[in-house]
């Protein structure tokens, strides 16, 4: 499998293959808030989750007159870009940010697990169940999605509206603590706000302490995650959710969120798409008050995702023959998937129109990539199978935790981890292994990774609270649904892992294809080098030897 073998390269093998280059001279225009010397003074960071680096060749090619290809026409291209592994959200954009793998940046998925934390107080009393506090053992399921949220119903999954129960652009007002995973510090049960999973600074705490603005907008008040170790990282975070009832769309019914139609998920991106346009112009994401145009400032776009796993029109989708994913295996998209792209092309055209009126177009570096690609393109490749059997797995017990979307992470009980199995005599962890291999065929495995090839990876299972006991890589097609969904990510092939990536700017006067492998790490030491400040900041470029991108 190409996309398995491909991780195994290693950022820093490449890295003397990719040295860092300078970055032309800035021409004077109306931004005086940041003195320039050899910089830019914005860099525009864009994700749209799902697109893969074929679907932006075939795009522009169909296209030539689009956004994407105007970008690309004064830019350069990196054909052969790797999102993280396993390529889930979270890491994935934590990736671009903080030039962190998992293994540096500590988080694996949005929901994943950690062996010295306890659950949120409202697992408990949304059960009706007396809080408990942080008592024994620990181990708990990491909820960094819409559970966080204010307005979360424990019992229908679904948030009020996409205000998550807050004020959008004040994402304090927007988390419950009391949604929060715990842990125990002097003695007292604390919750965990979702920074302090992160193990790595980021390019916001590098950039803010230089003594600029920044702004981000996502899909769940859990992206203040971005705000770094410290918190801080963040002046604005504009994150409306996306996992909310659709109160905009007039045909959407209850229970529907913004990922049930192609209409709804459109509507909810263009509220992040008038966020940035907003902080365009010198305001805040809201437009309520005057701020300084930002140093670092985008957004994540989710229409293309939508458009690639949801199979049929939503109800609040007025054409009703529309249809999710793409056409055939050369990754021509459907109807419904050219609606999404082209709505992000013209988003795309929306933001550098704004900054030629801004006369900020040509201090802007403009960054597109994507969190994560999605598998299968082909949907006759798609295979649907059940995860239930990990959770059936010796050792699983009580306080076990798995999740599959298309690679499973399985996690055993922190107690019986290293402990052995009475009915077997052997320790638990050996137990496990043998059970999930001899359900390989069943759960579709191509390749299992254990303690050993983890510990590789990432670090010790046994020593790290993050990482999972096993991490299964499935055939490639295999999603894990007992839906209609087309296409899932969060695994280890190519069509989960070969994303766009594309940087542009005015400045860039020739056109260029840099065919070397690259990786969605390399973005963020590429943007504080853009700014003129130090990629060395960044704890990740030392420790796992990233290099800023190839610009020319």
């Amino acid at each position: 499998m190409n996309g398995f073998r491909d991780y195994f390269l290693s950022t820093a093998a490449i890295a003397a293959a990719m040295l860092a280059c300078g970055v032309a001279v800035a021409h004077a225009d109306d931004d005086n808030d940041h003195p320039q010397h050899h910089g830019y003074k914005h860099v525009l960071l864009i994700s749209v989750d799902g697109m893969h680096a074929v679907d932006l060749k075939r795009w522009v090619e169909s296209r030539p007159g689009g956004n994407f290809a105007q970008l690309t026409g004064k830019g350069v291209v990196y054909p052969n870009a790797l999102t993280t592994a396993p390529s889930d959200s979270y890491p994935g954009m934590l990736a671009q940010v903080t030039g962190a793998t998992p293994k540096g940046g500590g988080l694996f998925y949005d929901d994943s697990y950690d062996r010295t934390e306890y659950p949120a107080k409202a697992f408990y009393t949304s059960q009706g169940l007396n809080d408990p506090g942080c008592v024994s053992p620990a181990g708990t399921e990491l909820t960094n999605f819409e559970a966080l949220d204010k307005s979360y119903n424990y019992s229908s999954g679904l948030v009020a509206d996409y205000t998550a129960g807050g004020t959008l652009g004040q994402v304090y007002t927007q988390l419950d603590p009391d949604h929060m995973q715990r842990k125990l510090v002097n003695g007292q049960c604390v919750p965990v706000y979702p920074h302090e999973y992160v193990r790595t600074n980021t390019i916001f705490e590098v950039i803010k302490e230089a003594g600029m603005r920044t702004a981000w907008s996502d899909k769940h008040p859990a992206y203040e995650d971005l705000a770094g170790p410290s918190g801080k990282g963040l002046d604005e975070l504009f994150t409306p959710e996306i996992n909310s009832q659709d109160t905009i769309d007039p045909g959407a019914q209850p229970g529907d969120d913004y990922t049930k139609s192609f209409t709804g998920v459109r509507s909810y991106d263009s509220l992040k798409v008038k966020a940035v346009l907003n902080w365009i112009d010198g305001y805040d994401g809201t437009r309520t008050q005057r701020q300084p145009v930002p140093a670092i400032f985008g957004m994540n776009f989710q229409a293309v995702s939508v458009g690639q796993k949801l199979a049929k029109a939503g109800h609040a989708d007025t054409d009703k023959s529309l249809v999710g994913g793409y056409a055939d295996g050369n990754a021509t998209p459907g109807n419904a998937l050219t609606l999404q792209f082209q709505f992000v092309d013209d988003a795309l055209g929306k933001f550098v129109n704004e900054l030629k009126t801004q006369n900020l177009y040509d201090s802007t570096l403009i960054i597109v990539s994507a969190k994560h690609g999605q598998s299968p393109i082909d949907v006759k490749d798609r295979v649907a199978i059940s995860d239930a059997l990990y959770s059936n797995a010796p050792g699983f017990g009580a306080n076990g935790f798995e999740i599959c979307d298309d690679a499973a992470l399985v996690w055993l009980s922190p107690e019986l981890q290293q402990a052995t199995n009475p009915a077997t005599g052997h320790p638990y962890y050996a137990d496990a292994k043998a059970y999930i291999l001899a359900h390989a065929a069943d759960l579709h495995i191509q390749k299992l990774l254990d303690r050993d090839e983890l510990t590789k990876l990432y670090e010790d299972p046994f020593h790290n609270s993050r990482v999972p006991d096993f991490i299964a890589i499935t055939d490639h097609g295999v999603i894990c649904t007992g839906g209609s969904k087309l296409a899932e990510h969060g695994g280890f092939s190519n069509d989960d892992r070969n994303v766009l990536l594309l940087v542009s700017s005015p400045r860039i006067k020739h056109a260029r294809v840099v065919e070397e492998t690259t990786f969605t790490t390399q973005i963020a030491p590429t943007i504080l080098h853009a700014l003129d400040l130090n990629p060395r900041s960044l704890q990740a470029v030392r420790d796992e030897g990233v290099e800023p991108l190839k610009l020319k």
